[in-house]
């Protein structure tokens, strides 16, 4: 017991210090940017004036002086002027305050004070994501606790396997779907065993998630093919160099992992539960219970689907319905590649509840047998 209670010491020990490290490492890591960056110190207000579109909206844009120093570089320490305009919308622009720090490029000339002057290029924000990072792992370590912890580990190993794979794929002739099926293959073990251990419950997570995620990527193909990919319109990949078809198909793949996984594992967990409690339980109670369960959780994650996808698509679609383009369109236009998506991952989530359902079933009474 003291043992445990000394290693837990260890852990938030080791997690305190990362912590406060790394907070303090962001704060003060401007000598590791290549870019100029500079920290705001004095802001003024110059003017403000109203504006109206040719859709006649209005505006209102703002004028503002920016006093700044410079943290890094050849020029650290020196003051650097900027003149920043931005509107009310804050679309494309945006009001900037003392403690800000920039990354700006510096002109050759300089003001009347013999003070730099440059352009802001952009606001460096990796303090505010490493806050965020942080309160996102407090949250896990707190309600999951060893299986947080794990949960932590399986996605950075996930995020450094997708960041190798696409880079393979920039660098080589290696068929993307055929790199996808690899990802799936990976993500879905390193997933499952991390966060649950080697035991039948995490094998049948496995198994139902590997099947349903297969076969709705196979039966979304097949859809695709036959109805000649008649209604996805495919602009927003017009900048893309590589065959945009492979890379949809690609990016279906990955996307009803997701969601197949949290399927597969929820009713695995739901019957080995069931199973642990009255392990004298039928196999007829055991589906009869289990279809319940699914049916119960399906509705929820297809709408979640929806909304996962769909949400990014908004400022489009407002966009568009603002400068009088017809709803028909402007759905056709946003919304195809996005429902696809999100119809192939409702395919996978219906499917593998009854697939999860009689692999947990098949492991259930292996474990019976031993």
């Amino acid at each position: 017991m003291k043992k445990k209670s000394y290693n837990k010491v260890i852990i938030y020990t080791f997690i305190a210090i990362c912590f406060i490290a790394s907070i303090f490492f962001v704060y003060h890591n401007e000598a590791f940017y290549d870019r100029p960056i500079a920290e705001v110190i004095k802001t003024e207000l110059k003017e403000s004036n109203h504006v109206t579109d040719m859709y006649e909206n209005e505006d209102r844009l703002f004028t503002q002086l920016i006093t700044a120093v410079l943290k890094n570089g050849a020029e650290k320490g020196q003051l650097i002027h900027f003149k920043n305009e931005y509107s009310a919308s804050g679309a494309f622009d945006q009001e900037y305050h003392v403690g800000n720090k920039l990354f700006v490029s510096i002109k050759a000339n300089t003001d009347k004070n013999g003070d730099l002057t440059g352009t802001i290029l952009d606001v460096k924000r990796d303090q505010f994501v490493l806050i965020v990072a942080w309160i996102f792992i407090f949250a896990l370590l707190i309600v999951g606790k060893r299986q947080g912890l794990f949960s932590i580990i399986s996605l950075i190993v996930n995020s450094l396997v997708l960041s190798f794979a696409l880079d393979l794929y920039v660098h080589s002739n290696i068929n993307l779907i055929f790199i996808s099926g690899v990802c799936v293959l990976l993500f879905t073990i390193i997933s499952l065993i991390l966060i649950n251990g080697l035991n039948e419950k995490t094998y049948a997570a496995i198994v139902a998630t590997l099947i349903g995620t297969f076969i709705s990527i196979l039966i979304s193909a097949l859809v695709l093919w036959i109805t000649s990919e008649n209604g996805l319109r495919y602009e927003e990949m017009q900048f893309i160099t590589r065959p945009y078809r492979v890379i949809f198909m690609a990016g279906l793949f990955i996307g009803a992992l997701g969601a197949v996984m949290d399927v597969s594992i929820t009713m695995a967990s739901s019957m080995f539960a069931l199973f642990e409690q009255k392990q004298d339980i039928s196999d007829q109670a055991l589906r009869t219970s289990g279809m319940d369960i699914g049916k119960d959780i399906m509705g929820t994650i297809t709408s979640i689907l929806f909304f996962v996808y769909i949400c990014g698509s908004i400022p489009m679609l407002i966009l568009y319905l603002k400068n009088s383009y017809p709803l028909g369109q402007t759905l056709s236009l946003n919304l195809s590649l996005e429902l696809a998506r999100a119809l192939a991952g409702g395919i996978g989530v219906v499917l593998t509840i009854p697939i999860s359902l009689y692999t947990s079933i098949f492991f259930i009474n292996r474990k019976r047998a031993k």
